[in-house]
């Protein structure tokens, strides 16, 4: 009897260890890690970074999901510990994810608008990866956050100046009717141009600050079928648009040196300016901030107008969806001041940004004299 209690004994341990391996090895919805292994890489080239050979599909259906914390590791050795997996790029700039953005035929992961992750890694097409969840939903507040998506249909929204997300910058020390912000008024692939070129008539707009395109770029939009925006070419054949084509790398060389060189030239020119880039949100949103911390703007006044545009796209508000609110104003507004202030340590409700602003443009190369020009143009 003994014997056989043994032998049953020894069977069902034999069964258990069998039947964790396996398990192990398959790493479905529902475990506890779901963990893929020994996959081909390849190199996506065009904006740098790494495909690992696993369409989106077929990877979340192994039980990831957007917001979830994973390592991944590459058999040189390479490794990036706790990054997020997210279905765009929400991470700060410089940042490591592993993204599945709607479209990409594989998972990637990248360094969010840094260097090529390829090339940081010393990786080759011989070498394989590794990506394990280390803690699922981690980023999940900041993945409900930045999932967001607005229409291109003017009946959706309640004005032409919310669709066209056009307002005018009246915090501070700014004059009124001076500086306007806005989506393209050239570049019309969100059918929103023909509007904000309108509004910016009727506001005698008289230079326009364009940070997404360069010259190219908007003869290309000037001799396509159906463009509508005649104030904008007036101005355009003017010499009044100062076409600056900054990266969405607010850290990056190339996006100071040409911020610099385009508010330099605002500064000698006489407005009402109109600053925007294809949505008025992220590139016009860094600028309009730095132009409102110059000209004496406290923390609240550019929360306030910043978070405008996040109404006029997708109706969020501090009262209507605080959570979403909070994690944007946290995670994209405060990096772009952090960046002007240059030290995290500073309590950006109390800080002087006036003098942090000014620092920073002469700390980019902009003289004394150049910035006071500015502050003049705008300030009342």
């Amino acid at each position: 009897m003994r014997s056989r209690c043994r032998k049953a004994a020894v069977f069902l341990l034999i069964v258990c260890l069998l039947g964790g391996t396996l398990l192990s090895g398959c790493r479905r919805t529902g475990d506890a890690a779901p963990k893929v292994s020994d996959r081909g890489i390849m190199h996506e080239e065009e904006f740098g970074g790494v495909y690992v050979d696993l369409s989106i599909e077929d990877f979340n259906a192994l039980g990831f999901a957007f917001g979830d914390r994973v390592d991944v590791t590459f058999s040189n050795g390479y490794r990036l510990e706790g990054i997020p997996y997210y279905n765009g790029y929400y991470t700060q700039v410089g940042e490591p994810l592993l993204v599945g953005y709607p479209g990409y035929p594989y998972i990637k992961a990248v360094i969010n608008n840094g260097d090529d992750l390829w090339t940081l890694a010393a990786l080759k097409e011989s070498d394989r990866a590794e990506i394990t969840r280390v803690e699922q939903g981690a980023f999940l507040d900041i993945q409900n956050a930045r999932d967001i998506h607005y229409k291109d249909d003017r009946k959706l929204f309640p004005s032409d100046e919310v669709f066209a997300n056009f307002r005018s910058v009246r915090t501070g020390g700014i004059r009124e009717n001076t500086l306007y912000r806005a989506a393209s008024p050239c570049d019309n692939q969100h059918s929103r141009a023909p509007y904000v070129d309108r509004l910016i008539a009727e506001a005698g707009v008289n230079c326009i600050i364009d940070l997404a395109d360069n010259e190219d770029k908007i003869e290309g939009y000037i001799s396509s079928e159906g463009f509508d925006s005649p104030y904008f070419l007036s101005l355009y054949n003017d010499g009044k648009v100062i076409p600056l084509a900054l990266n969405v790398n607010f850290s990056s060389e190339e996006f100071r040196s040409k911020l610099v060189t385009g508010l330099t030239e605002m500064a000698e020119r006489d407005g009402p300016y109109l600053v925007h880039c294809t949505e008025g949100k992220d590139r016009t949103g860094f600028v309009c901030m730095l132009l409102e911390a110059l000209c004496g703007s406290n923390c609240s006044e550019i929360v306030d107008d910043y978070m405008i545009t996040y109404d006029n796209y997708y109706g969020i508000t501090k009262s209507a969806d605080a959570a979403r609110y909070d994690v944007i104003v946290e995670n994209v507004l405060y990096p772009m001041l952090r960046e002007v202030v240059g030290d995290d340590s500073v309590d950006l409700e109390t800080a002087d940004l006036a003098e942090y602003a000014e620092r920073y443009l002469m700390e980019l190369g902009m003289k004394e004299e150049q910035v006071a020009a500015l502050k003049q143009k705008l300030g009342r």
